[in-house]
């Protein structure tokens, strides 16, 4: 009795000088590896004294004894932390959310590459209690805002964590556009479509159409083109403060347009319309294991080479 009222004062006493008192889960739905990893996280930091509260949609697939369910607002507005198992589709969907309320983010990686997922899902428990215990780094990510315009009214919005990207709709085709950067005319394209990536997105669909990669740290944008008709076509960087609009050309008919946010969101657009991509107001607070090089998750990622001498 009296040992359980000792690791039960010592506990408490934790929580109260440690950074973080509740904390969300939020996972990959319905995948086995992933509930396996959220079912230990949810008894482990129950047993550390936090208050634990699950995403809805993770919930139903865990049978976790007195949990908590929440949707994804809900537990941006309560939790100090969220721990995202999955991949980085998984983190990117629930950042978009969690942003707006400044909620920090750390990821458990149960996808593939894991660019923002740090955590190894069987050994994560020594790295996250250090986490807890306030050692920790932490990086502010900025998003981007997606405004599509028609007649100068707008008619749609969103945010994305990696990219935005202009392009045909459901069949490949070149489309024609015009950029401008802060009101200045840069350059008419004709394309499959245009990127404009965040220094996280750099790594992501930006580097696979020949984008450069920008560390977390630049207050930059990549635009890069998407399979341009001119050998002259290539991608540029530009100050992350600036206000990208892309004006698709109206001799394109009716075919219709889509802008992409990271891959999840689709906001549809016309021949004619403006598309204008800034800063979004939030950022991301996405915390690492004190250390954190991201020229070592380049290196493990990227299949880079390793010191010679």
């Amino acid at each position: 009795m009296g040992t359980n009222s000792a690791t039960s004062r010592a506990n408490t006493n934790n929580i109260m000088t440690n950074p973080f008192h509740t904390i969300g889960l939020i996972g990959k739905p319905d995948h086995d590896g992933a509930n396996q990893t959220l079912t230990r996280l949810f008894y482990w930091l129950r047993k550390q004294g936090y208050e634990v509260l699950l995403e809805q949609r993770v919930a139903k697939h865990l049978g976790c004894d007195k949990a908590e369910r929440v949707d994804l607002t809900t537990l941006g507005q309560r939790c100090d932390l969220a721990i995202v198992v999955g991949g980085d589709g998984n983190m990117l969907g629930a950042a978009r959310v969690l942003s707006r309320f400044d909620v920090a983010v750390i990821g458990v990686n149960r996808g593939n590459l894991g660019f923002l997922t740090d955590l190894d899902p069987e050994h994560f428990e020594a790295p996250l209690e250090r986490v807890l215990a306030g050692e920790f780094d932490i990086e502010r990510r900025f998003l981007l805002q997606a405004e599509v315009y028609r007649h100068g009214e707008l008619k749609a919005c969103n945010t994305a964590v990696n990219e935005a990207v202009l392009h045909p709709g459901k069949v490949a085709h070149m489309i024609e556009f015009e950029v401008y950067i802060d009101g200045r005319f840069m350059y008419s394209q004709r394309a499959d479509g245009m990127i404009v990536s965040s220094p996280t997105g750099s790594t992501a669909y930006s580097l696979s159409a020949g984008g450069a990669i920008l560390t977390p740290n630049l207050n930059a944008v990549i635009l890069v083109p998407m399979f341009p008709h001119t050998l002259s076509g290539r991608p540029i960087v530009v100050d992350g403060d600036s206000e990208v609009k892309l004006i698709a050309s109206p001799d394109m008919g009716s075919r219709p347009l889509e802008v992409s946010c990271d891959g999840h969101i689709t906001l549809a657009a016309l021949p004619g319309d403006e598309i204008v991509i800034r800063k979004a107001d939030h950022a991301l607070r996405l915390i690492h294991p004190k250390g954190h090089s991201y020229f070592q998750v380049l290196r493990s990622k990227l299949g880079w080479g390793s010191k010679l001498f």
